[in-house]
């Protein structure tokens, strides 16, 4: 059993989220699940509490526990980090060192040995932009692994690579890094 850290980011793909944890935890993983503001708009964090069986953090300055720091002892439990649905700003923020909300906090905290990876979702225009390009580089650097989009019927409307890869294809992704 693994301790898996799932940070759920402001895409409309964010109700795969609840997949995503679902399966994790039917393998008998332990799931955290992390949750940036404008993520809580598109799915509740207590549907993923309820599937994950432990508290969603969304907010940084929760310190529930006087004696810890909960962003540093979230990212020191954490053996794999993986940002699914990942946007163009929070991979922009990660990738940039920010740590202005508990999704990036942690991430800037991970110790070396956590596994990172990241499933991003956004429209083929921002993920094509040299920017967001340069972005997911700098996290590939720095360890990151990428499950790239697909490409589909986007919320917008527009067709194109953007398109959170298939829940399945996200969740053997993390399997198998887990299994090495």
């Amino acid at each position: 059993m693994a301790n898996i850290t799932l940070a759920v980011t402001g895409s409309i793909a964010a109700y795969k989220a609840a997949d995503i944890v679902s399966a994790l935890t039917k393998k008998k993983h332990n799931v955290t699940v992390l949750m940036t503001r404008s993520a809580t708009q598109f799915i509740t964090p207590l549907t993923l509490q309820v599937l994950s069986k432990n508290k969603v953090h969304t907010d940084i300055m929760d310190e529930e526990r006087p004696a810890v720091v909960n962003h540093i002892d979230l990212a020191k439990q954490t053996e794999l980090f993986i940002v699914a649905p990942a946007t163009a700003d929070t991979i922009s923020r990660l990738a940039q060192g920010a740590a202005n909300d508990v999704t990036a906090a942690v991430a800037l905290a991970l110790p070396d040995e956590a596994i990172k990876m990241l499933a991003p979702a956004m429209n083929t225009q921002m993920y094509k932009n040299p920017l967001t390009a340069r972005n997911l580089s700098i996290l590939k650097e720095i360890g990151y692994e990428e499950i790239e989009p697909k490409e589909a019927l986007l919320a917008c409307g527009d067709y194109g690579r953007g398109a959170l890869a298939n829940v399945d294809e996200i969740v053997n992704a993390v399997l198998k890094k887990l299994e090495k």
